[in-house]
């Protein structure tokens, strides 16, 4: 299969190849083999997306300041017109304070992004607009709900509606957001009952999400932040800052198998989702299959690392993982049999 780039305008071209590509390379693959029909509207969501969450995560701006920035950058998907002013006050607030170049010129680049934003026809304009209305609040979750930045102040989320709550606000809102994108730009997929497969897209993001939580538990818990409930914790006789020490994996694996075991079920609806694309849409079925099959592997990992809490311990697919899921998938043309015996089969060694 060819891929082609994300758009032949130049300037398009840069905003949506060469800075998409430095902020997430996972993400620029999975947007790289898009129809050419959604891929600009799906990679400028995504700039979009990035660009909150930068603005949230700049940890050396005052939380406050950065939930005015924060809500100041959503103002401008609920007006006519872009405050242009607006937009000026948080580059120059922000982008001083950039630790990583390439969000750093994300940062740069906001203006640009939006004037493509207003080239969008109406529709995709106001999917945009809904995506950026309910993403910041889990951006907003974050600053609100965990209070401090670092293991001395940790913070653990109350229930398990919490937590799949946040993982709505953060990913699965990208499900239902995609499923209406695609089926407003591909005639195959406008068969499609949206609103039922929106709900299979939300679980799909859901899943996702929870698969980074999992992943990602160390870093989080030294910047404050524990997304495990603490009711699962004190089920297993655990405190959050109990997870600071590496020593209490073992305790935890009942609490941690019970996420994973929830992140697959979320999947499995993904998988789903993805084998209801019709076969003709091997570019849309790709796109879909590789961050589940991705995140199997990824959970399949989680499940048996013995450094899982350890912040130096990177638990992730290896890159040669990466491509031969990538190689299978291509080379038989995203066939439903094959890539569902692969998603079988990584599931199976999960927990």
């Amino acid at each position: 299969m060819e891929f082609l780039s994300l758009s032949s305008d130049p300037t398009t071209h840069e905003l949506l190849h060469g800075i998409l590509k430095q902020v997430s390379r996972s993400f620029y693959l999975t947007l790289n083999v898009l129809p050419a029909g959604v891929r600009d509207q799906m990679g400028l969501s995504y700039l979009f997306a990035r660009a909150a969450d930068t603005i949230a995560d700049t940890d050396l701006i005052d939380r406050g300041q950065r939930l005015k920035y924060l809500n100041q950058f959503r103002a401008q998907f609920r007006s006519a017109e872009i405050d242009w002013q607006a937009i000026q006050e948080i580059q120059a607030a922000l982008i001083p304070h950039q630790k990583d170049s390439a969000e750093s010129i994300l940062l740069q680049r906001l203006e640009d992004c939006l004037k493509l934003y207003k080239t969008y026809s109406t529709g995709d304009q106001e999917r945009i607009q809904w995506l950026m209305d309910v993403l910041p609040n889990g951006m907003e979750m974050d600053l609100t709900r965990f209070p401090g930045e670092s293991a001395g102040q940790l913070t653990a989320l109350s229930t398990l509606d919490e937590l799949d709550q946040y993982t709505y606000y953060v990913a699965g809102c990208v499900g239902e957001f995609w499923t209406r994108m695609v089926c407003a730009h591909s005639p195959e997929m406008a068969r499609w009952d949206v609103t039922e497969m929106s709900v299979m897209g939300v679980r799909f993001g859901k899943g996702l999400q929870l698969t980074n939580i999992v992943k990602d538990i160390a870093r989080d818990l030294r910047n404050g932040r524990c997304y495990v409930p603490e009711p699962l914790l004190q089920e297993a006789g655990l405190q959050p800052a109990d997870l600071l020490n590496e020593d209490s994996l073992p305790k935890f694996r009942p609490v941690l198998n019970r996420l994973i075991r929830l992140a697959v079920e979320h999947l499995n609806e993904g998988w789903k989702y993805t084998m209801a694309i019709p076969a003709s849409e091997i570019r849309q079925r790709l796109a879909c299959m590789w961050p589940i099959l991705l995140a199997g592997e990824t959970l399949k990992r989680v499940a048996i690392a013995p450094g899982l809490l350890n912040p130096a311990v990177n638990v992730k697919a290896p890159r040669s993982t990466v491509y031969r899921v990538m190689a299978i998938t291509i080379l038989t043309g995203a066939n439903e049999s094959v890539a569902t015996a692969c998603w079988n089969r990584v599931r199976e060694h999960i927990v």
